[in-house]
């Protein structure tokens, strides 16, 4: 079965920080474009970042400076590094895979992402 696998949510105090993974079940990760998403309760799912197969990276204005996107091929995983942790990042956080290999990094079109993990939760608080 493919499918995809979120771990390293859990809960944390603001300004802390989290690394989520991503790990592929049944296939590679290595060309696919991959998307991290978030939807907090009440809210809309919305894109934070996203890792092309070449290495381009994108990110939401909310989460620019804070959050880091990387690819380990090596462990064929990819990586959210979340630091400087805000209230308002509390969500459910879901990684997603685009199938058509190569294909670019965007965020505003979910509809592109054909894979979708079970999310991981992530709470800010004090």
């Amino acid at each position: 079965q493919l499918q995809l696998v979120e771990s390293g949510g859990g809960l944390v105090q603001p300004g802390g920080s989290l690394r989520l993974s991503c790990a592929p079940s049944g296939f590679t990760l290595r060309f696919a474009t991959i998307g991290w998403f978030r939807q907090a309760p009440g809210k809309e799912r919305e894109g934070v970042s996203c890792i092309s197969s070449d290495g381009r990276t994108l990110y939401a204005d909310s989460v620019k400076g804070r959050f880091t996107i990387s690819r380990d091929v090596t462990k064929d995983t990819v990586f959210l590094q979340m630091n400087s942790l805000k209230p308002e990042d509390t969500a459910g956080y879901y990684c997603a895979a685009v199938a058509r290999l190569f294909s670019p990094c965007v965020l505003s079109d979910q509809g592109r992402y054909d894979k979708w993990g079970q999310g991981t939760q992530v709470t800010v608080s004090s």
